[in-house]
């Protein structure tokens, strides 16, 4: 089970239950203890009588005046007691009440006080007397007291079952209440990126061990800001340093170009160097943008636009680049919307993925897009017929200088481009990932980002007159 919540809640009704239930056990035998003491007492209550009624001269008396004052006494209570008066000595019994029909209660050596279940009369509490040199054996039935201790099961049994439905609500509720700190904290954290580390999460009033917890994050979160900025710093200030002694080596390269009186091989050389800068300049062109777009310090000019008119203009380019890799290129478009978007950046996403898939495809392969408004949502791919990619590493495509599996050799790039289209798309409030291809082979890159429904065709309002004026053109 996952949820503490949960665990809580089950742990609360299983301690409340079994207390409950240890309480009840307790009262069980303090309840049946209880009534067998009632029992004892009725008995003791009952020999008092008898020997109230023999007098202090009872050893004189004969067997019969016995009988007779003992059954003048007990007539009236034989539906309770049963009573078994018998001689030390030779004599045997002396007296038995009439509900005995003649029989003798069995004595246990040794015991005052005992229960029987004997047959014919059932459980009974006995108790045994001494009046010497008489022995006083009274009984009285124990059934009820069976009953009444079923009884006392059913009531506790029904108890502990509403008990542990009780607790186990309650449970749940206070365990709301006592981890709503925990769940403030999970969705501050979750909150909080690369792009968002300036929130923090609220530390409750109550000093205990989730506001100490909350104080250890804000801490924590407080040095990871602090190292952000700094590497964003870091990595904005080496960029922007390096532009200008890699511009001044670019100008003095072509300076020497230019002059002239170089042997071919040194030429062919600073040739190589040019290049190599400009591939240099670009790749810091590229981490500079990438800094500043994770900084959030660029700003979208985010308008509806015509996504058919946007791949309208991209067809034309994607033609040409798919023709030069000896590749053809499709392109389709479904649904009616306008997507909420700034063309330019969209455009360098879509030439990014469309570069990737050209480089990625066999000769003679077919590079596929897909456009699709529904509703609130733009969903554009580009499918390739190339290796594609390994499940396993589809999560790092978009990381920074990741290269693709696959790719021509031919082809040179930075690893960023894929990285600066997941920027781009986030800051279009969007997402972009990658699957695979629709038989299994080839990759197929996905951006989703948000869109509107078209307005209606604006209509002039017909009125008397307008009928006559159309028909006069």
């Amino acid at each position: 089970m996952k949820s503490i919540g949960a665990r809580l809640a089950l742990w609360y009704a299983a301690a409340a239950t079994a207390t409950l239930a240890c309480l009840f056990v307790a009262g069980f035998y303090l309840l049946q203890g209880y009534l067998i003491h009632g029992l004892d007492l009725l008995n003791q209550s009952e020999f008092e009588q008898i020997k109230a009624r023999l007098g202090p001269d009872y050893k004189n008396l004969s067997p019969a005046v016995i009988n007779q004052r003992i059954r003048e006494t007990t007539d009236y209570a034989s539906v309770l007691f049963y009573i078994d008066i018998h001689a030390n000595d030779h004599r045997g019994t002396i007296f038995y009440s009439n509900n005995l029909k003649g029989r003798s209660i069995p004595d246990i050596k040794g015991e005052s006080k005992y229960e029987i279940d004997w047959a014919g009369f059932g459980l009974l509490r006995v108790g045994e007397f001494i009046l010497p040199p008489y022995d006083v054996i009274l009984a009285t039935p124990a059934t009820q007291i069976d009953g009444v201790m079923e009884g006392y099961a059913e009531v506790c049994a029904a108890l502990l079952a509403l008990m542990l439905a009780m607790s186990i609500a309650i449970g749940f509720g206070l365990s709301r209440y006592a981890l709503r700190p925990v769940r403030l904290i999970r969705e501050t954290a979750e909150r909080i990126g690369s792009d968002n580390l300036s929130e923090r999460i609220p530390v409750p009033a109550v000093n205990d061990e989730i506001s100490d917890l909350a104080q250890l994050l804000n801490e924590m979160f407080d040095r990871l800001e602090s190292s952000f900025k700094n590497v964003r710093r870091f990595a904005a200030d080496a960029s922007h340093e390096l532009k200008t002694p890699l511009s001044l080596v670019r100008l003095h390269a072509e300076k020497l170009l230019a002059g002239g009186g170089m042997s071919q091989e040194n030429e062919e050389e600073l040739q190589t160097l040019l290049e190599e800068v400009t591939h240099l300049n670009g790749t810091i062109d590229e981490l500079l943008f990438l800094s500043r777009a994770e900084a959030r310090s660029i700003t979208l000019k985010v308008e509806p636009h015509d996504p058919a008119a946007l791949l309208g203009s991209f067809n034309a380019d994607a033609q040409v680049l798919a023709e030069h890799r000896g590749l053809s290129f499709s392109f389709s478009h479904d649904g009616t919307g306008l997507a909420l978007c700034e063309p330019r950046w969209l455009r360098r996403v879509l030439l990014n993925l469309l570069s990737n898939a050209v480089n990625a495809s066999p000769p003679g392969g077919t590079v596929r897009l897909r456009s699709e408004v529904t509703g609130d949502l733009w969903r554009v791919s580009i499918e390739d017929e190339g290796p594609g990619v390994p499940a396993a590493e589809r999560e790092h495509i978009f990381d920074r200088f990741v290269r693709l599996k696959g790719v021509r050799s031919d082809t040179q790039g930075t690893g960023l481009g894929l990285a600066i289209c997941r920027s781009i798309i986030e800051l279009h409030h969007g997402r972009i990932f990658v699957e695979s291809g629709g038989d299994g082979r080839g990759l197929r890159a996905i951006f989703e980002i948000p869109a509107q429904p078209a307005p209606p065709a604006a209509r002039e309002p017909l009125t008397p007159s307008a009928p006559a004026r159309a028909e006069s053109v």
